[in-house]
């Protein structure tokens, strides 16, 4: 049976872009077939990471969105990045177009949101998916309580700061009424004075669930500059054993 995570923050910045590629190039490192879908319409940002930019994207999400394509034809085979992929490992990336009057079509117009449920399964069917990860846009919006409602799981990234303390609490709440199976909590770019116990009680008590993974603020990450995926560029950094422990999770 296959899977749809999304991976999902109430605010820009907390590095679920990042977080997304490096989750899924860790689950497929394991043997499976993953695919990945930019849905960040407004401001795309995953497909810089597997070395895209709008001189080398044909189709794209966006194509189908306006009928020019199915969705498995914007796939690419993105495997390549992989360390040490195993005998089974798969990884299609279908970014959302990068090009001004693209983006600027879906700001003006919108789209139909009903199109990416059904475009989502008959993607999972053609490429027969073991994982779908979808990397939502920040906030909440049509498309994010759609891509909420059809996942098995919800990753959700943010900062140790109080307004996403807030605005990830509302999230919570939204997904509980939608009923998602299963939610997993993830504390990004924390600085090594933050005291970690007390912002794991804050957790429990606000949200009724424990952090799933405390990543530390990363100067290696700030280097990198999203010129590449971070857990392949650094196998054996915290940060990645962090994205490793999760992605064991997200597969359970």
């Amino acid at each position: 049976m296959s899977k749809i995570i999304s991976i999902h923050s109430y605010r820009g910045g907390t590095g679920k872009t990042n977080l997304t590629a490096s989750l899924a190039a860790t689950v497929a490192s394991f043997g499976n077939r993953v695919g990945i879908v930019d849905t960040d319409l407004q401001s795309p940002g995953i497909p810089v990471l597997f070395g895209f930019d709008e001189t080398n994207i044909g189709y794209s999400l966006n194509d189908y969105l306006w009928n020019r394509c199915r969705l498995a034809q914007a796939n690419y085979d993105v495997t390549s990045v992989l360390r040490k992929p195993a005998p089974r490992s798969l990884i299609y990336l279908i970014p959302a177009s990068m090009k001004p009057a693209e983006i600027g079509r879906v700001l003006r117009e919108g789209y139909d949101v009903r199109l990416l449920e059904k475009g989502f399964q008959d993607l999972i069917d053609e490429l027969k998916l073991d994982y779908l990860f979808i990397d939502t846009h920040p906030g909440l919006s049509e498309e994010i309580l759609l891509s909420i409602t059809i996942s098995d799981v919800l990753v959700l990234v943010m900062r140790p700061d109080q307004q996403d303390f807030q605005g990830t609490a509302v999230t919570v709440n939204l997904a509980r009424k939608l009923k998602v199976p299963k939610m997993l909590l993830l504390l990004n770019k924390v600085i090594k004075s933050l005291d970690l116990r007390y912002v794991e009680q804050q957790f429990e008590r606000n949200y009724s669930l424990p952090i799933t993974g405390i990543l530390p603020l990363s100067p290696e990450m700030i280097e990198l500059g999203s010129r590449g995926i971070f857990c392949l560029k650094y196998p054996k950094h915290p940060l990645t054993k962090v994205v490793e422990k999760t992605a064991f999770q997200v597969i359970s």
